[in-house]
């Protein structure tokens, strides 16, 4: 079985792959990541936000992970913001926002949301409105789940509407084949 903890460790990769690069469209130089390719239906540069949003039917891929999306909006730190940073810190990423029908997959690994923000500077990622994360038969869902990234920890949380509960569902060992008839009740 692949533990709950590892879950969130792929969710956390996955997230940080697509967001850890300086420039969103350019190829990663050779040796490191693979390049992230963006594809939507319109891209727009919004110069005085410091950000470039896609729009309709948002794909971005880096080598096996994908996000897709119905918008995703990339912000960069500002030439003020980041002069401020230590020499040591070479980012000019300041966060990432994708809404609409959210999924992030890797290796297996599913993460889903109606919303996804991720903030490079706390290194935190959260996915909100009706989360769920799975690999294999291993669910975990809520209203908001929060990574961060840094620390090893995460947080599941509950919504607000009455009755609304995080519930995680974890199948120890055994056949996959077998797992899948007790799901199925058969």
């Amino acid at each position: 079985m692949k533990s709950f903890p590892r879950i969130f460790s792929q969710l956390v990769f996955l997230c940080c792959l697509l967001v850890a690069g300086p420039c969103l469209a350019a190829p990663a130089p050779a040796g490191n990541r693979p390049p992230i390719h963006v594809e939507a239906d319109r891209m727009v540069s919004l110069k005085d936000d410091n950000a470039v949003l896609f729009t309709g039917n948002v794909d971005a891929r880096q080598g096996q992970m994908t996000i897709r999306a119905a918008e995703m909006t990339v912000y960069y730190l500002s030439t003020g913001e980041k002069a401020s940073l230590p020499q040591s810190e070479e980012r000019s990423l300041k966060k990432l926002v994708a809404t609409g029908n959210v999924e992030i997959q890797n290796n297996g690994m599913t993460g889903s949301g109606d919303k996804m923000e991720y903030y490079e500077a706390e290194r935190k990622m959260i996915l909100l409105g009706n989360s769920k994360v799975w690999q294999d038969n291993n669910l975990v869902t809520g209203h908001t789940v929060v990574v961060f990234l840094d620390q090893g920890k995460s947080i599941v949380e509950r919504g607000t509407k009455k009755g609304e509960r995080v519930k995680a569902f974890f199948y120890p060992g055994g056949d996959k084949n077998e797992k899948l008839k007790v799901k199925n009740g058969e």
